[in-house]
């Protein structure tokens, strides 16, 4: 038994939110995002809540938290949005936006140009800063994630790209 699938997610009155043939959708000052639900689930709608209901009897689904989270992640897109911020460490190292590339110069002999994807924004506000948002919260993650790659922190001097607020665990170098 979810202990959050059962809790009840809160929403404001500027977003509309509609359940139809499996697909929940949800509109709000920002855009407006849908997804598939599972036929397990249905979704009841209120004047100020969503309660995500299971339709198995003993409600051993264990997708039932991970639907609620995903609903709720849909909502606080259309409201609030999500926001990452990823710095870059190292000699050398920069940032920018140029239409709708990322050129990042992290050390190697050219230049890494990564590909914006459509529903993300990035833009940089410093030469080692890259400021990302979006709606989607899967789609940020996952366009961070490949940016961080590129550069993943070294644990000796910590240069790379690494989120503002991740700490990186230092090692002492080599003894003589």
């Amino acid at each position: 038994m979810s202990r959050i699938a059962k809790n009840p997610i809160k929403i404001s009155k500027e977003v509309e939110c509609t359940f139809r043939d499996g697909i929940f959708s949800a509109k709000g000052k920002l855009g407006q995002m849908q997804t598939t639900i599972n036929s397990n689930f249905d979704i009841n709608i209120d004047e100020d809540e969503i309660k995500v209901v299971s339709n198995i009897e003993n409600n051993q689904d264990p997708k039932w938290g991970t639907t609620r989270a995903i609903v709720a992640n849909i909502i606080n897109g259309v409201t609030n949005g999500f926001t990452k911020t990823l710095e870059l460490n190292g000699t050398g190292y920069r940032a920018s936006v140029s239409g709708s590339k990322l050129k990042l110069e992290l050390g190697y002999s050219h230049d890494v140009n990564f590909d914006i994807p459509a529903d993300v924004k990035i833009e940089c506000p410093k030469q080692n800063l890259i400021k990302l948002s979006s709606i989607n919260k899967e789609k940020l993650g996952a366009a961070a994630a490949k940016i961080r790659s590129f550069r993943k922190p070294e644990p000796f001097k910590g240069k790379g790209i690494k989120y503002i607020d991740e700490y990186i665990f230092r090692k002492e170098g080599k003894k003589k």
